[in-house]
């Protein structure tokens, strides 16, 4: 645990930033990892269950596995920062065809622990996050500054209990690190990869990168995913592909299934999972007194002579007109008042006439 202790000591001295939003932000349907934490006070809780079939030309098995995943994620001391457990538990069933012989185990095929750090965020500055005023183009349409990701630091521990039969002869800790990026390419589009290091300090120490990108529809309760995995290693070696949906049920529930398998037959891979996240939201803004809070963030700093009295401009609003005046509301009152008289004039003068009177 040295290196987790180590990496945790590196990232205390780094201000926070809020990575929370109104609703649940989930790693699943797959198997990539966001740039971006959970939020503090935060609880949420992934998990699915998986089907595979595995068959291997070589060896001349078949096997099936049913088994489930779990993944618990907590905001831990500020924003920026995570504390997550990750676990797959198989039951693995296999049989040689050649010896006529079945095999049955099941144990962890996945077991960790880890702090997860967002060292740089992409949208951190409001100002990138304002949207073009001028351009629908701009807020729409991919650009190359797009591709500038967030990143965030992994570090962790993976734990064999016992004698594990996927992982024979590994010792009861191993270490993994991991960089995670994430690109907002246009408003619907969101490029993730991770690349990482895992089983440190074994014998049979892998590499494996992960290449995902997201689309959310019109109704933005649904989106779509499509994902590349990568693993290389003396012990297993792998390419796999997969996709799949998710819908967003409730702001804290999530409900997702996607599809995947591999692009070899030593051993062939076709696997299904479905799934569902769920988030104890017990966030709280942190209450920033004003003297420490950026002009900019709260309608632009304050500008020079904002305080002084405006000059009375009420006769250019009435040479200007009230912003009415393409509309037909008939006289006013006072304006009545002097039609009325003007007409009383125009009979008095016109009775004077007619009874002859000349007035000297």
């Amino acid at each position: 645990m040295k290196y987790v202790s180590l990496l945790f000591l590196l990232i205390l001295p780094y201000i926070g930033f809020c990575q929370y939003t109104d609703v649940i932000n989930s790693n699943r349907p797959g198997l990539s990892v966001s740039a971006y934490a959970v939020g503090k006070n935060v609880i949420q809780i992934e998990a699915g269950l998986r089907y595979e079939q595995s068959d291997h030309s070589f060896l001349n098995t078949q096997s099936n596995l049913w088994g489930t995943d779990v993944s618990l994620r907590y905001g831990l001391l500020f924003e920026q920062l995570e504390i997550n457990y990750e676990g797959t538990f198989q039951n693995r069933k296999s049989t040689f065809n050649n010896l006529g012989i079945e095999e049955s185990f099941w144990n962890f095929s996945r077991n960790r622990l880890g702090l997860k750090f967002l060292v740089y965020d992409r949208y951190k500055s409001p100002e990138r996050n304002k949207p073009n005023l001028y351009s629908w183009r701009a807020n729409n349409v991919f650009q190359l500054k797009n591709l500038i990701p967030s990143v965030s630091i992994y570090g962790g521990a993976t734990f064999n209990l016992g004698e594990n039969p996927f992982y024979l002869g590994d010792p009861t800790v191993s270490y993994r690190a991991m960089v995670a990026t994430q690109s907002r390419l246009t408003p619907r589009f969101v490029f993730i990869t991770n690349f990482a290091y895992d089983r440190i300090s074994t014998d049979f120490p892998e590499l494996s990168y992960l290449v995902s990108l997201s689309y959310a529809f019109r109704n933005p309760k649904w989106s779509t995913f499509v994902e590349h995995q990568g693993i290389n290693s003396d012990r297993y070696a792998d390419l796999l592909i997969r996709g799949g949906v998710a819908h967003l049920l409730k702001e804290n529930l999530q409900v997702d299934m996607n599809l995947g398998a591999s692009f070899k037959n030593t051993p062939s891979r076709i696997f299904i999972t479905a799934g569902m996240s769920y988030r104890f939201d017990f966030h709280k803004d942190k209450e920033i007194p004003i003297e420490d809070q950026d002009a900019d963030q709260n309608g632009g700093a304050i500008k020079k002579n904002a305080m002084k009295k405006k000059k009375d401009d009420s006769k250019d609003k009435k040479d200007k007109g009230t912003g009415a005046e393409d509309i037909d509301l008939g006289p006013s009152k006072k304006q009545l008042r002097k039609l009325k008289k003007a007409e009383k004039k125009k009979k008095k003068e016109k009775k004077k006439k007619d009874e002859g009177v000349i007035e000297f």
